[in-house]
């Protein structure tokens, strides 16, 4: 991936390194759906103690979606703006291109785009939806509207859920996961996603948890309607790129995920998605460019 000469992005709160200020919260959990980990964990923790993981997960589902944050938002200094090293160059960079080319997708039918803050850590950290951890992966939260990442989870992508081959070959797959939780914001500022938490309230655990599915699967579509247009602006892409990023949205699919936790598979207690379906909309973003190409709720694709 040809990424240094994408604009860079003030909007990065860098607070790796500092103490998250675990004590007083509960479960790790975020706005934009079930992290990655979290999955694994819950399924591990059901396993373990002779709990239907469904119960787990089911009820982390309603919890997450709260109307009121559980937690006050992290009031601790940080640097603000493009950090120094590598990788946070490179997160202010795929963020600093998903902000040009989203501002221009509004544009066109005369909306303004407001970029979210995109908060990197090491460890935990504060959020307005709770408290973040590695283990739950990236998240987006809608309260505070910032995306969460623990940059660990690139080296996760590539030794713990296979998702892609090696570190260079990793970078497409790790602006694929940042472009999602963007996705995330996008659905935020268009109102999809307070829609959907309120139509959650009134759901049961398994029709919500389909709900979300079409959340996650739309914020997929979304990274890739990134990709298609970052494309043609940045010509960012180099040969493997796109089947790298395809090999990570399988990689971290429910079905297989599941199966790394608990060794069989439970679609009921899906959040983000199959394998098959998160190929699927990715694809579908990045052949299109269209945002209209990502209407999840009205397809009968999943």
């Amino acid at each position: 991936m040809r990424w240094d000469e994408l604009p860079g992005s003030d909007n990065v709160e860098d607070r790796r390194g500092e103490d998250g200020g675990s004590r007083g919260f509960g479960l790790p959990i975020g706005g934009g759906g079930l992290g990655i980990g979290t999955i694994v964990v819950l399924g591990l923790i059901g396993w373990a103690l002779g709990i239907d993981p469904r119960v787990l997960i089911g009820g982390a589902e309603v919890y997450q979606h709260a109307t009121h944050p559980p937690h006050s938002p992290y009031r601790g200094p940080s640097q603000r703006g493009t950090p120094n090293d590598r990788t946070g160059q490179f997160v202010a960079k795929v963020l600093g291109s998903t902000e040009v080319v989203w501002r221009d997708i509004f544009a066109k039918d005369d909306r303004e785009y407001r970029p979210p803050k995109l908060v990197m850590f090491s460890g935990a950290t504060r959020s307005a939806c709770g408290y973040a951890q590695a283990a739950m992966g990236p998240f987006y939260c809608p309260n505070d509207q910032k995306v969460y990442l623990d940059t660990s989870f690139f080296r996760d992508l590539q030794h713990r859920f296979h998702g892609c081959d090696n570190n260079k070959a990793c970078e497409f797959a790790e602006a694929y996961v940042i472009a999602h939780e963007v996705g995330h914001h996008v659905q935020n500022l268009l109102g999809i996603l307070p829609k959907v938490q309120q139509r959650q309230h009134s759901l049961g655990g398994v029709e919500s948890n389909r709900l979300q599915v079409r959340v996650e699967l739309q914020a997929d579509c979304f990274a890739g309607v990134w990709a298609h247009h970052a494309q043609d602006r940045y010509q960012l892409l180099e040969p493997g790129d796109v089947e790298e990023a395809l090999k990570t949205a399988a990689a971290i699919g429910d079905d297989r995920l599941q199966m790394q936790g608990r060794g069989y598979v439970v679609p009921d207690a899906f959040t983000h998605g199959s394998s098959q379906q998160r190929v699927h909309w990715l694809s579908a973003g990045l052949k299109s460019g269209s945002v209209d190409s990502c209407n999840t709720f009205a397809s009968a694709a999943l």
